[in-house]
């Protein structure tokens, strides 16, 4: 069959991610048979000329749209996207009968509500590299798509879906990564400071009350096997490609896997200058730092959310204030750059807590490194913050109404008095950024002309002199 891939994420703040599972899904359906196009639209002019173009050129048996943000999460300054995927619908139905596959990461979290505010014919709501190739392998039989496990659809306007069947626990599997190069242009987001994004596992057991990973992923690990992940990295380091991401919700758990990751790298040598953006605060000792800073990582994200024990317990963390601070201690020891990630708002925080944070990260994070701080948390539906919210009256939009962003703020703050307090926080901390910091007009320019300026990665650590130099240029405070 002639398939058309369209990856619809067109949102560079703070930077443009490379689309991982459209291309990891286009790779399988090539592989099972099938003649793949994939038309990223990151970087496209005008959106309505070049679906033409590729429409005209495939002319596709299969349209799948991929669909990565549902919003920006910012709840200061909120922008949607899913209307994006709504006039793409719109144009690719009035030009041609091929039906139309919704997939990616957000679909996985609200598959009705897209299905029904896009007209859709189907969704795949998990494992596209699985679930995509058996849809195609229906549709060119003309076989009943509605029984393979891991479809929505609607059927005389009711909802369907059928669930994937559950992964045993602990699963050990190949990692995959595909051939970006064949698919997108990858020089365009290199040009711009962006990470080659690899995965070492799925899964996460963890019960964070905001989350959605153990919606679209599952409670259960899908652990990758270690060498075949550090093969991956030795195969885009011989294509010339260093700069990779770990991009697993969390990387250091389970400890051991990822320790064992760790010392293949460092036995292997790739050359490569590794980042993970999602290191979970009781996991993080000297041991993990000194393999990780071995295995050649270069930049690492710990994502405490806060340093209060009463709002870390309503957040359904696993961890406590003393593991966090454990963590900042044993980063201290070590020369590895630490992005630090905290939410703001979230249940049990009051002014107190608010302090409490953000004297954590004055004292206890280092001056050389950066704190990320947003206010307020985006309410999913289907997790343990849509229940809260509703229940202390803060959430009142039926489910279905749920594509426009809402947001949980705990109710004994006020949101005027958080936004201020965090703007002042990060006008008197260089080292401190909010979400404003990533829509400055001169943000994108910053990203391309940073590496050739021999600002290496990752960028975030040269966070102070970046704020220095935009001061004096007066762009920002």
């Amino acid at each position: 069959m002639n398939v058309l891939i369209i990856s619809s994420n067109r949102n560079r703040q703070p930077i443009a991610v490379l689309p991982l599972g459209a291309c990891i899904v286009a790779e399988a359906a090539e592989q099972a048979g099938h003649a793949v196009t994939v038309l990223d639209l990151m970087f496209a002019g005008d959106v309505e000329k070049e679906l033409h173009r590729a429409l005209l050129a495939v002319r596709p048996d299969v349209v799948g749209i991929s669909v990565r943000n549902i919003d920006n999460n910012d709840m200061k300054k909120p922008r949607t996207f899913f209307q994006e995927v709504q006039a793409l619908t719109s144009m690719i139905t009035k030009k041609t009968n091929a039906p139309v596959v919704l997939g990616g990461a957000a679909i996985s979290v609200m598959p009705e509500h897209f299905l029904r505010s896009t007209g859709a014919t189907m969704a795949v709501t998990a494992k596209g590299e699985i679930v995509f190739p058996e849809l195609l392998a229906a549709l060119e039989q003309e076989v009943d798509f509605r029984k393979i496990p891991g479809m929505a659809w609607l059927e005389e306007g009711v909802f369907r879906m059928n669930a994937l069947p559950p992964t045993p626990a602990l699963v050990s599997g190949p990692c995959f990564s595909p051939d970006f190069s064949r698919w997108i242009d990858l020089e365009a987001y290199r040009a711009g400071s962006s990470t080659i994004p690899l995965l070492a596992k799925r899964g996460c057991p963890f019960q964070c009350v905001y989350c959605t990973y153990s919606i679209s992923e599952g409670r259960r690990y899908e652990l990758f096997e270690p060498l075949t992940v550090v093969k991956e990295i030795k195969k885009l380091t011989s294509g010339g490609i260093r700069d990779i991401e770990l991009v697993d919700n969390v990387f250091n758990a389970p400890y051991d896997h990822a320790m064992e990751i760790c010392a293949l790298l460092a036995e292997n040598k790739t050359g490569a200058h590794l980042q993970t953006m999602e290191l979970n605060p009781q996991f993080v000792d000297d041991a993990l730092l000194t393999a990780m800073e071995e295995a050649g990582f270069v930049g690492i994200g710990i994502t405490p959310e806060s340093a209060d024990d009463g709002v870390l317990k309503g957040l359904g963390k696993n961890y406590t204030a003393r593991h966090v601070l454990q963590a900042a201690q044993a980063v201290r020891r070590h020369k590895i750059p630490c992005f630090w990630i905290f939410l703001l708002g979230g249940p049990g925080e009051t002014p107190a807590t608010v302090e409490h944070t953000l004297n954590f990260a004055r004292n206890h994070i280092r001056p050389s490194d950066t704190a990320f701080f947003t206010a307020g948390i985006r309410i999913y539906p289907g997790t343990e913050l849509e229940q809260i919210a509703r229940r202390e009256g803060i959430l009142r939009v039926a489910a279905e109404e749920m594509l426009a962003p809402v947001f949980y703020l705990s109710p004994q703050l006020e949101e005027q008095w958080l936004a201020e307090r965090l703007s002042r926080a990060v006008r008197e901390n260089l080292n401190f950024l909010d979400a404003d910091s990533f829509v400055l007009p001169a943000l994108e320019k910053i990203l391309h002309w940073a590496p050739r300026l021999g600002f290496r990665q990752p960028l975030w650590r040269h966070t102070r002199a970046i704020r220095r130099g935009l001061q004096l240029l007066r762009i920002y405070g």
